[in-house]
């Protein structure tokens, strides 16, 4: 009998969990959990979704750092038919209120030590969501409490869980399709509110074994993930390690640095993603050769185009390693790569497409301009997600109708360019979205954060060069007449009321805002002085 791929998701974990039972699949902290393990824990996790009531395509939000407990609930959502929302774990309240509304979630899996934050987001009551608590019970109040569910409790008796569901696998579960929303991914809009990507199971593994066989993934490869699984290339790191049988290292974040190069050498890491963010931190570092590099055998970079210059330094200190440069959005994964023995003639370069994978440079009536000349760049394949949850008329501006019928085109609103031999350049944003740290953020919701603050008239938010960011966030304040704001203050407001990467590193007052003819500020003028 002939075996063919998984068409769902979680369907490769299974998988793995039959070819490789006793091999290590997620390595986080002190704890190594196996292939069989992680199946039978996330099968549990199923289970108990389920006797709460999960039906068929409900969301469950998992508002957690990079965990295990992470990995286990977005696999274990997926077994239960349900569709996973991974959340930054720096958000605040009223945009965690938001999600869970605007999604209509059943379901939160959180930590205790975010329990303010999620008290804030529930608002006593009035955004109807269970909630699974992962830690010490201590630190949740008593009105959070009713009808909780205590992450501890139900994996106490997993395995008589996961036994529970495999008679419901083989019994009354009802079975998703490959058209089946596996997960709403929620990024930054221009309007200043998220906006909830769709992606099918089909839209994932087509993403997923486009970047595989382009890197070229074995089952002996051991990735280190630094990347927050919220982020896209951060969470599709876990995706394609589970498909091919590697085994995903999994760290909280890049801020204890030595730790995470202490990681490489111990574990025998051979894929190592990074952002540009992490790039530049890395080198800085003096004491690089303390270190034993030899089983590394690729970097990936996403989220924003390396420095030429940086690029240059990582092949010195990485001679052996193969620096692969990638482009991408969350609409589509990633969609450009480019060959690593083209770094040196095309260091700007994003490169060409993904296998599998169509893009073209186009102008504003859709059709496609010459090499060297400036247009959108426009995505076709089976990696293009379905939409915007909610949003008929966004969706229908950025998915249009493509030159075949039935088919949908996604429109990047990025600008870039094309060379004579097909090799794509990113210029920037149709939009006026910044982008740090691998973070997109939205000017808008910066904006409208800075004017609730008392004494703030005027803001207008920029994205300035940063060698460490890619883009730091800047801030132009006219404050209310008879009122004096410092930096300080507005640094503080800010941090209270913002995520840390949305946080303008630059705080600048003026006495008015430039205006373009129509009244409207003028944000090309602020640019334009900042490249002076």
């Amino acid at each position: 009998m002939i075996e063919f791929d998984p068409t769902l998701v979680h369907e490769w974990l299974s998988r793995s969990a039959r070819r490789f039972p006793d091999k290590e699949a997620l390595i986080c902290g002190k704890q190594r959990l196996t292939y069989q393990a992680l199946d039978q824990r996330t099968n549990h996790l199923a289970d108990v979704l389920l006797d709460a009531g999960l039906q068929r395509q409900d969301k469950v939000v998992v508002f957690l750092d990079n965990c295990s407990e992470t990995v286990i609930s977005l696999y274990g959502i997926l077994k239960a038919g349900g569709v996973f929302i991974i959340l930054n774990g720096l958000l605040k309240g009223p945009k965690l209120s938001y999600i869970l509304k605007n999604s209509g979630a059943r379901l939160l899996i959180t930590h205790t030590s975010k329990a303010k934050v999620v008290g804030d987001a529930l608002g006593n009551g009035q955004v109807d969501c269970k909630v699974i608590w992962v830690g010490p019970g201590k630190e949740i109040p008593k009105t959070l409490l009713n009808s909780a569910l205590r992450w501890e409790e139900i994996f106490s008796r997993f395995i008589v869980g996961a036994a529970n569901f495999a008679g419901k696998v083989n019994g009354e579960l009802p079975r998703c399709i490959d058209l089946d929303m596996a997960a709403l991914i929620y990024t930054s809009g221009s309007t200043g509110e998220p906006k909830g990507v769709m992606s099918t199971h089909h839209n994932m593994i087509s993403a997923a074994r486009s970047i595989i066989n382009y890197i070229g993934n074995v089952e002996d490869d051991i990735i280190l993930n630094v990347l927050p699984i919220s982020f896209d290339y951060g969470l599709y790191q876990v995706i394609m390690a589970f498909m091919f049988g590697g085994t995903v290292v999994l760290e909280k974040s890049f801020l204890y640095l030595h730790k995470v190069l202490q990681r490489i050498e111990q574990e025998k890491v051979t894929g190592f993603p990074i952002v540009p963010t992490v790039a530049a931190i890395l080198l800085k570092l003096q004491d690089l050769q303390k270190y034993d590099f030899s089983s590394l055998r690729y970097m990936t970079n996403t989220g924003a185009a390396l420095p030429v210059e940086h690029i240059r330094k990582l092949r010195s200190l990485f001679p052996s390693v193969k620096i692969i440069s990638m482009f991408g959005l969350t609409e589509c994964k990633r969609i450009c790569f480019l060959p690593p023995e083209e770094l040196d003639q095309r260091p700007s370069s994003v490169g060409k497409a993904m296998p599998n994978c169509e893009v073209f440079v186009v102008d504003d009536g859709g059709n496609q301009v010459n090499p060297g000349e400036t247009g959108e760049l426009i995505i076709r394949g089976s990696n293009v997600m379905q939409g915007y949850w909610k949003d008929p008329e966004l969706t229908a501006k950025t998915y249009r109708q493509g030159r075949y019928p039935g088919e949908r085109i996604l429109y990047s609103g990025d600008y870039f360019r094309q060379d004579e031999q097909g090799f794509l350049y990113f210029l920037g944003r149709k939009d006026d979205m910044i982008k740090s740290k691998g973070e997109r953020i939205s000017t808008k919701e910066v904006e409208n954060n800075i004017c609730c603050m008392e004494g703030v008239a005027e803001v207008a938010v920029i994205g300035v060069l940063d060698e460490i960011l890619g883009q730091a966030v800047k801030a132009h304040i006219v404050v209310t007449p008879g009122v004096e704001l410092t930096e300080r203050q507005v640094k503080k407001y800010c941090t209270t009321n913002m995520e840390s990467f949305m946080v303008p590193k630059y705080i600048e007052f003026m006495e008015e805002l430039p205006e373009t003819p129509n009244g409207k500020i003028d944000k090309k003028q602020l640019k334009a002085v900042e490249i002076e």
